[in-house]
């Protein structure tokens, strides 16, 4: 994997800054003034694993860079983490869209595992026992589901239809076309059943529910990774 520093150049020509910690640890590494155009092509061929902010004492213009950043196409889901002293971390807000935070001096180890588990948390997959959206975990065999490594408890109604929907991303269905294909011609409720349960899946899984989309007039929809 490869990964984006972004900072001013001074920071990032460090000895002990990050590119020189994430090239010890074997990464693949590029540096970039946060200044700079952040729109390459190369980003779009091939985006990099995670992006590490080095805002340090400038907690604002990490910030912007964020902003700048997230306004790129091939950068926008990637996984980006805030590097910040010590003086710094009072000023960290859980809505200004970092996925997550580490303090300077780096501790190799630590930077390396903050930053798999933040490409983790972003990941996407589908296989036949396991399902990964973001930081919601299905487990089809053992029939779980986690949200950020935190069981979440379903009914069997509410997995089945979670399950569908998963299964079938970016395919819109009508409340009655759920009631057949996800419980069967058979189940007693009515169309107000599905809605009910999908009220019930967003309040459940919280943020990770987003992908649940209500097309109006039409039925439900899991949006395409």
């Amino acid at each position: 994997m490869w990964i984006l520093v972004v900072g001013s150049g001074a920071i990032l020509e460090r000895e002990d800054g990050g590119v020189a910690a994430l090239r010890e640890l074997g990464c693949r590494v590029q540096a970039q003034d946060l200044w700079d155009d952040l729109d390459e092509p190369s980003h779009l061929q091939q985006p990099p694993a995670a992006i590490l902010v080095e805002a340090l004492d400038q907690f604002d213009a990490g910030r912007a860079a964020l902003v700048r950043i997230r306004a790129v196409p091939a950068l926008a889901e990637v996984p980006c983490l805030v590097a910040v002293s010590v003086g710094q971390v009072q000023r960290l807000d859980g809505n200004d869209g970092f996925d997550d935070c580490i303090l300077v001096p780096y501790v190799p180890a630590e930077l390396y595992i903050r930053i798999r588990r933040a490409e983790w948390r972003r990941s996407e997959f589908a296989g036949k026992e396991r399902i990964k959206i973001g930081g919601m975990c299905i487990d089809l065999a053992g029939h779980e589901v986690t949200v950020d490594g935190r069981p979440v408890s379903l009914t069997h109604q509410e997995f089945a239809l979670l399950k569908f929907l998963s299964q079938n991303r970016g395919r819109v269905f009508s409340r009655e076309q759920l009631l057949n294909r996800v419980w069967g011609v058979n189940y007693y409720g009515g169309s107000r059943t599905v809605d009910i349960h999908v009220r019930r899946l967003r309040m459940k899984l919280g943020s990770m529910a987003e992908p649940i989309e209500t097309v109006r007039g039409v039925g439900y929809k899991m949006k395409s990774p």
